[in-house]
């Protein structure tokens, strides 16, 4: 027969087996490294998305795209990521459509100077093609005493033009003849003859196309200009002095 000594140690080893035993059933197990990775993309996406409400309150559309875009890569299963995709399209749509809109705006040069004598307006573009050294301006003038005018300018020596040469040109797609002549002055400029059926087909177009021929080596090219950013407002009328030659 057991003692009763003997018998209080293997009561309590069993009890304390027991315990562990219930102990590890009950606890809830370690998280992973992929859990915890988790965990802490979803914290980061909700302090971000009140950073995307705030600059969506603000009309910051470039920062509002920067961040959502990044709340939803980073966290795509997230509240946070699930809230933003309701607007971030329409923000992205608008943005690229507001920056393209800024970057063919950007393309033309608006200036007043003097100029022989008198005063210049100009608004001017340089082609977007081809790129490189074979750079053309399409220059818009008034001048106080000339009137006004449009033409190309270039390097010299110029463009082969004889007499009254036609420029074979397209307009978002359509062709058109455009008449033009090279200076007297020697100037490596095209005038076009009717420079105001130029300007107002211009204020509706997108992109303008003219096959050119150039002086030197008798280069051939077709000049493109992204038109579509002209404001007419900034290009400013000038009062009228003499006759234009």
């Amino acid at each position: 027969m057991i003692s009763a000594f003997h018998r209080y140690p293997v009561i309590a080893l069993c009890a304390g087996v027991l315990l562990a035993g219930c102990s590890q059933q009950g606890s809830t197990p370690a998280p992973t490294a992929a859990q915890r990775q988790a965990q802490v993309q979803n914290a980061d996406a909700a302090r971000n998305l009140e950073t995307y409400r705030q600059l969506l309150r603000i009309h910051n559309d470039q920062m509002a795209v920067s961040i959502g875009q990044e709340i939803v890569s980073q966290a795509p299963g997230s509240d946070a990521a699930k809230e933003v995709r309701k607007t971030l399209p329409e923000i992205e749509q608008r943005y690229r459509k507001d920056s393209e809109k800024a970057r063919l705006a950007a393309l033309w040069v608006y200036q007043v100077s003097p100029m022989a004598g008198g005063t210049q307006s100009t608004a001017a573009i340089y082609n977007s093609r081809p790129s490189g050294n074979d750079r053309v301006q399409l220059v818009l003038r008034r001048h106080s005493s000339w009137g006004q005018s449009v033409f190309l300018y270039g390097s010299k020596p110029g463009f082969v033009c004889r007499r009254i040469c036609r420029i074979a040109a397209t307009v978002d797609g359509r062709p058109i003849r455009i008449k033009a002549f090279a200076p007297p002055s020697g100037e490596p400029a095209l005038m076009l003859v009717d420079d105001k059926a130029f300007l107002a087909m211009l204020p509706k177009a997108k992109k303008i196309a003219m096959d050119v021929t150039l002086a030197d080596g008798e280069k051939k090219l077709t000049l493109v200009y992204e038109v579509g950013g002209f404001d007419p407002s900034r290009w400013q009328t000038l009062p009228r002095h003499g006759k234009r030659k």
